[in-house]
């Protein structure tokens, strides 16, 4: 659920490979820049420095530039998380379990990365809502793409009338606590998040038609 991911996982904002081509490396560069400072706090000559590139190579990769790499950003790495998120929930067979552990495992790894990294498509929706439509409907489209697989993979465990619901529940505590984690320094929203997502998951299962289940 974080951008950095536990070991066994591949990380989401990492470096470009060795040898990797420039725009390879540009690309690389400005999702790292545009998820830690956001679309107003990142500068194209930033970017063309982190990826050792020159700074025209960004227009003739990218002609759109500083708004055809963010948008590149958040409709590349948005698919990316969700897919690390519903990888973190298959790591746990109960339902109950499979959620508490995704946002632990946040938790673990918003302290080893110094509170540096959440979630690189919020970071650029909070800066750009309301001010580039282009943009807004790029994060819209991811997050829209996020509730169908939270939905799917909650349908597996819970009615399918609930299952919506959870999916909109595990966003929205996502992304609160990691707003609240990355400010106060502290891991313990994301902890007190996933708690919250297991009751409400528990709850959900006592409710379904096959009857209820224990944790």
């Amino acid at each position: 659920m974080s951008a950095a991911t536990p070991s066994n996982h591949p990380p989401l904002l990492a470096e470009a490979p060795a040898g990797a081509d420039t725009r390879t490396r540009i690309r690389h560069a400005a999702a790292r820049l545009f998820a830690r400072r956001g679309y107003a706090g990142t500068g194209l000559k930033q970017v063309a420095t982190d990826a050792a590139a020159p700074f025209g190579s960004i227009y003739h990769f990218f002609p759109g530039g500083k708004d055809a790499l963010a948008e590149d950003m958040i409709r590349t790495t948005g698919p990316q998380f969700m897919a690390l998120v519903l990888g973190l929930l298959e790591e746990r067979a109960d339902p109950v379990e499979a959620v508490v552990h995704a946002f632990d495992s946040a938790a673990e790894e918003l302290v080893a990365d110094s509170y540096a990294d959440g979630c690189p498509v919020a970071t650029m929706a909070l800066d750009v809502a309301d001010t580039n439509e282009p943009l807004r409907r790029a994060a819209a489209d991811v997050f829209a793409e996020w509730l169908d697989g939270g939905t799917a993979w909650f349908s597996r465990h819970v009615a399918p009338d609930r299952a919506r619901d959870l999916a909109l529940a595990m966003i929205m505590l996502t992304e609160g606590a990691f707003l609240l984690g990355r400010t106060t320094r502290d891991p313990g929203p994301l902890r007190a998040a996933g708690r919250t997502m297991g009751t409400l998951v528990q709850s959900a299962l006592d409710a379904t038609p096959h009857g209820p289940r224990s944790r």
